[in-house]
This record gives structure tokens, C-alpha cells and sequence, in this order.
């Protein structure tokens, strides 16, 4: 499976992402996940030591040997390559812990420019080079989902979309429903999170009816920072998101 998980800030999609990567090392398929939030979380969320992460830079902060590879100058627009060589940065890059690849790759902001710059054309390459493998991988989009081109759409089997029963948060989805179909992306799910009634489960499926939407996750009020999944509220969003991975498992058969 190659899932691309994406959401307004703070609707849950690192932990959606992590959750569903940890219940694919379980089972032994030596999933990757790719952190392209800027936030860069998703590491500590996948329980990886904090040892192996607080040196971490993200590849997006590593403008000049980003620009380079693509046969430019850092900030600079002008002829470049959009299909750089990128496998060793890949090898380079990637961490390794409890039968998970991750590697953070983070977003570059083009302030507005209205064109690609070379940093993204290499950031674009990498996830372009990743989703081709035949091996499961899960990215943690930003919302503006700045790395999903038309050559990386078409090997993504799914956007996941991560919805709060809350105004802005759906908006944020409609915009982002809107950046995929630009793009050629047509499948797309939704995922419902913190909902606290029933009234929040309906607001969800009445405000996205024509998109399929997998599950409706409730408020779990006992996550732990530390470790999202230690305590009881932790294992039921274990459980919770172990059906929700079989329902993705099942439209990729």
C-alpha cells in the first residue's frame, strides 16, 4: 500500500500515519514512512528513540545540496532538472527502527513565486522514487500537499484525508479534494477523527457526501504525549486504526 495521509493541522493525520505504519512493522512488512509535514513529528509518534531523531534535519532545510542536485543555485529559478538522480540521498537519509524505514523530509516554502523551485523539484523526485517501489509507505502530507505531482499521482493507491467534525477543518478538505483532482489523483477517502457525539459523526458524512469515508474515529481523551499508544484510550485507537488498515488493505486487493 502507498498512502498519502493529509488534514488540516492538528486533526490527527501524524498520529492516523504513525498508528497505521506501527500495525504494518507488526505484521512484519517493513513499512516506510515519510514525514512532509513541516512540523516533523512523525518520527516520535512511531515510538523511534529520541537518540536517533534529535539530530535529524530535514532534507527541505538542506536547500544547497538540494538545489545542486537538481543543477542550480539555492533559491534560484532558471533552467533545472525536475528528474534528479536521488536514490543515495534516500540510502543517506533514511533511519531504521523496529521494522520501520523513516525518512524526514519536510517542505520548502516557495513564498509564493507561483513556480517550482529546484529545492522542491528534488523533494518531488525523492517521493516520486519512493511511491515506485513496490513496498508499503505511508507520507504525512502538509495540507497543501506540495509534493504530490502528476508523477507522483499516479502511483499513490490512495489520499487519505483526515477530517475533524469542526468548520475549517472541512474546508480544508474541500480545498485539498480540489489540489488532488488538479493533479490526477481520484482516490481519495476520508477519515473521520474526534468525534464526540453523534452529532460530530454526522456532521462529517453530511458535509463530504459524494467521498467514501472509511471509519469515524471518536475523542480518545487518555492519549499520552509520550507514547500515543501506551494506556487504554491508546490501544483502542490501536484497534480502531487496525480496521481502518484492513479497510485500506481490502480496496488495494
Amino acid at each position: 500500500m502507498r498512502i498519502a495521509i493529509a488534514g488540516k493541522g492538528g486533526v490527527g493525520k501524524t498520529t492516523v500515519s504513525a498508528g497505521l505504519c506501527r500495525l504494518l512493522a507488526e505484521r512484519g512488512r517493513n513499512p516506510r514512512a515519510v514525514d512532509a509535514d513541516p512540523n516533523n513529528c512523525l518520527g516520535y509518534a512511531l515510538g523511534f528513540p529520541a537518540q536517533l531523531l534529535v539530530d535529524i534535519r530535514p532534507l527541505s532545510e538542506m536547500r544547497e545540496l538540494l538545489a545542486e542536485r537538481a543543477g542550480a543555485a539555492p533559491g534560484q529559478g532558471g533552467m533545472f532538472a525536475l528528474a534528479p538522480p536521488v536514490t543515495d540521498l534516500i540510502a543517506e537519509y533514511e533511519i531504521n527502527y523496529g521494522g520501520m524505514s523513516l525518512l524526514v523530509m519536510g517542505t520548502v516554502d516557495e513564498g509564493g513565486r507561483g513556480c517550482m523551485c529546484p529545492e522542491n523539484a528534488t523533494l518531488q523526485a525523492i517521493l516520486r522514487e519512493l511511491v515506485a517501489e513496490e513496498r508499503d509507505l505511508l507520507v504525512d502530507m502538509v495540507a497543501g500537499l506540495e509534493h504530490l505531482g502528476r508523477g507522483t499521482a499516479q502511483y499513490v493507491d490512495e489520499l487519505l484525508i483526515v477530517a475533524q467534525p469542526a468548520s475549517a477543518a472541512l474546508r480544508t478538505v474541500r480545498r485539498m479534494i480540489d489540489l488532488a483532482e488538479d493533479i490526477g489523483l481520484d482516490r481519495i477517502s476520508i477519515l473521520g477523527n474526534n468525534a464526540v457525539n453523534e452529532q460530530d459523526v454526522q456532521m462529517i458524512r453530511d458535509s463530504l457526501p459524494d467521498l467514501p469515508v472509511v471509519d469515524v474515529l471518536p475523542h480518545y481523551p487518555g492519549l499520552q504525549d509520550d507514547d500515543v499508544f501506551a494506556g487504554a484510550d491508546g490501544q483502542r485507537l490501536k484497534v480502531d486504526l487496525t480496521r481502518v488498515l484492513e479497510h485500506l488493505a481490502g480496496q488495494e486487493e
